[in-house]
């Protein structure tokens, strides 16, 4: 991983900062890009002085607003010529229902138009690379929910779990269509992944029932060492280059819901997070 050049969004806690620190520990230039600075800037400074070779770079960033992650993709390129691994890992769970600068589920906005986003902007860089590779962290909690086609924005019904699961069975969808585009004009493999049901922070922000269960019933959660592991395996073994538009768990290949796998579904949650977010042709930007 010596020189190459990894974004992980959602880098200062949980998963997303054990699979920070060690790709860093392995040479990587580690690009944390961040919603809350402080946080952030501490754990920068920790895998900085973990490596002692001061490879960990930061960008703060809302993951819910289209205009910050464009305002990202601009900044990132005044410093930054390619991307090797694009890590989507940023997300949120919400205990009440609210609305993001768009007018749009702020879990769906974040979560789902969060991923789409980021690796539309970054998607030249990624082509610049000699096989990049995105990561797109989902969940098992796709599972407990379906393509609401109808109620999207959760305005019918309000399920915190339910609607966070939605955007989960989203990222898996994206996955799998940005694979499908991908595979035969580039060499940047896409794949998801379930962590694994992990006791951190991330939960407790939810409805009180959930975060009860979470605060509870962490002690048979996994740890986020543990979590992180398969992350870490997707953006830099040399055992999945070439594997492509697969869900994982462990390590390993696994199937995910029937809802997840329909290549209609796919197709039509691209067609309508094009048209949500205004783009003309996707991976192509004006800066």
């Amino acid at each position: 991983m010596k020189n190459k050049v990894v974004v992980i969004t959602g880098g200062n806690s949980g998963i997303g900062r054990v699979t920070a620190t060690e790709i860093a520990k392995m040479g990587a230039h580690v690009v944390l890009v961040c919603r809350n600075e402080k946080k952030a800037r501490a754990v920068q400074e920790d895998i900085n002085a973990l490596t002692g070779i001061n490879n960990c770079d930061l960008y703060i960033c809302d993951f819910s607003s289209h205009a910050s992650i464009k305002n990202f993709g601009l900044q990132f390129r005044e410093k930054y010529e390619k991307v090797d691994v694009l890590i989507n890992n940023a997300g949120a769970i919400i205990g009440e229902r609210q609305l993001n600068e768009d007018g749009y589920e702020m879990m769906f906005a974040t979560n789902h138009l969060g991923y789409f986003l980021m690796t539309h902007y970054l998607l030249d860089l990624l082509k610049k690379s000699e096989s990049a590779r995105v990561v797109n962290v989902a969940s098992l909690g796709h599972r407990f929910t379906n393509m609401r086609w109808d109620d999207i924005h959760a305005e019918k019904r309000f399920i915190s779990f339910m609607q966070y699961g939605f955007t989960k069975l989203c990222n898996i969808l994206f996955n799998k269509e940005l694979a499908k585009q991908l595979k035969n004009s580039t060499n940047i493999t896409a794949n998801c992944l379930h962590p694994g049901n992990i006791n951190s922070n991330f939960g407790r922000t939810g409805q009180p029932a959930f975060k009860f269960l979470i605060e509870t019933f962490g002690f048979v959660l996994t740890s986020p060492e543990k979590g992180a592991e398969t992350s870490i395996y997707l953006a830099t073994s040399p055992e999945v280059k070439g594997k492509t538009g697969k869900y994982w768990y462990r390590k390993n290949p696994t199937i995910p819901s029937l809802e997840a796998i329909s290549s209609e579904n796919a197709a039509r949650l691209w067609e309508l997070s094009m048209q949500m977010t205004g783009l003309k042709e996707y991976g192509n930007i004006n800066l």
